[in-house]
């Protein structure tokens, strides 16, 4: 019980950014904050007025949603230190995630990638919700 990954549609829509004068302002040429701004099409999954979620382009399994805070913090550790409260929304949207995608029973995982050895490749703290297939260890 999966997302539909490549098949879904996409619809562009026009969201808040970070605030002015609050941590983590938005930067202009952020791949994620223009996804979270509606200037960059995505598949929204989930939203809250903290948090964007989206669906992976490059799916790893039947569900793979991109979760980010709307502010733009350019790693785990960074948002962990800011604001605390905002890494637990984001947290608690990739539970809400796995239930609505039907994953949460069989298991899924998360996974922050921090920093150039560990593959990140947008310098805005997202975490995958990888699920819908079993997983192997080590991921990599």
């Amino acid at each position: 019980m999966g997302g539909q990954g490549a098949a879904d549609v996409v619809v562009p829509r026009v969201h808040r950014t970070g605030r002015s004068g609050q941590n983590g302002p938005v930067t202009t040429d952020c791949l994620f904050c223009k996804i979270v701004a509606g200037e960059i099409p995505s598949t929204v999954v989930h939203e809250t007025e903290s948090t964007f979620a989206f669906r992976d382009i490059d799916p790893q399994a039947s569900t793979h949603v991109v979760v980010v805070p709307r502010e733009h913090h350019p790693h785990a550790a960074a948002l962990a230190e800011a604001d605390p409260a905002l890494a637990g929304a984001v947290l608690a949207a990739a539970g809400e995630i796995a239930r609505a995608e039907g994953v949460a029973e069989s298991g899924y995982r998360l996974v922050f990638n921090t920093g150039p050895d560990a593959n990140q490749t947008v310098f805005h703290v997202h975490l995958h919700v990888i699920g819908g297939r079993p997983m192997t260890w080590p991921p990599g």
